[in-house]
């Protein structure tokens, strides 16, 4: 079962078995959200900084801060990253966790290709890479897991988002979506041409949690770290 929700600039794609685990994602995604604009309308800056985000100034004239602020701000800070560059995949995840807590053993939310899942069974998840050849021609083969699995792409020739790099895909594969996120717009912002993408990679390698990545380039793809299997479409 698979089914789309919009929520303002937030649109996903959230695959289950049954209705009531895609409930408790909708759920999931409403109060983040609403706990993530609360925070904002305060705190202006942590919507439009390309810096780090002090926990500290965060926390500022408040008893603590809401789970989806702190997480994005710890997940771009390893990358010396504006919290915003997490914002999508911490949505996928905490959804993703409400679905688990609702019983789900299969799970998966797209926002945006930001991919956060577990899953009961093989997937497979496709990359989409702009103008590229292999766009859309390959797969991660992924195998059944109980733990949480976060998959994001940045891309600096598709969509609207901020990148400096120019990659068709970055990809991160991490236990977090929210860190793949972020590293995703770190490796991205690093492969600026043919020659810089095996370099790239040591923007994010250094950061424990992250497992592997992929960097498409036009006519060139270069892997990094443990991914799973590349499959053809």
């Amino acid at each position: 079962m698979r089914e789309s929700f919009r929520l303002k600039e937030t649109f996903v794609w959230i695959t289950a078995d049954e209705k009531r685990h895609i409930e408790a994602a909708k759920d999931e995604i409403k109060e983040r959200r609403k706990d993530l604009e609360r925070f904002v309308r305060w705190h202006p800056y942590f919507l439009v900084t390309l810096e780090s985000y002090p926990v500290d100034e965060a926390e500022s004239g408040n008893d603590s801060i809401s789970a989806i602020v702190r997480r994005m701000i710890e997940s771009s800070e390893k990358f010396g990253l504006g919290p915003m560059s997490a914002v999508a995949g911490a949505l996928a995840e905490f959804a993703v966790e409400a679905m688990r807590d609702a019983g789900a053993t299969y799970a998966m939310v797209d926002n945006g290709g930001d991919v956060a899942l577990i899953s009961d069974r093989e997937l497979l998840v496709g990359i989409y890479a702009g103008e590229s050849p292999f766009s859309n021609k390959i797969a991660l083969k992924l195998k059944p897991s109980a733990s949480m699995v976060g998959i994001c792409t940045s891309s600096g020739t598709v969509g609207h988002s901020i990148s400096f790099g120019h990659a068709d895909a970055a990809t991160v594969i991490s236990n977090s979506a929210s860190l793949s996120d972020a590293a995703a717009t770190a490796l991205c912002n690093s492969a600026t041409d043919a020659q810089s993408i095996s370099k790239a990679f040591h923007a994010i390698n250094h950061v424990e949690g992250v497992e592997g990545a992929l960097v498409i380039y036009n006519d060139k793809l270069a892997t990094w770290g443990r991914i799973p299997e590349i499959a053809r479409l």
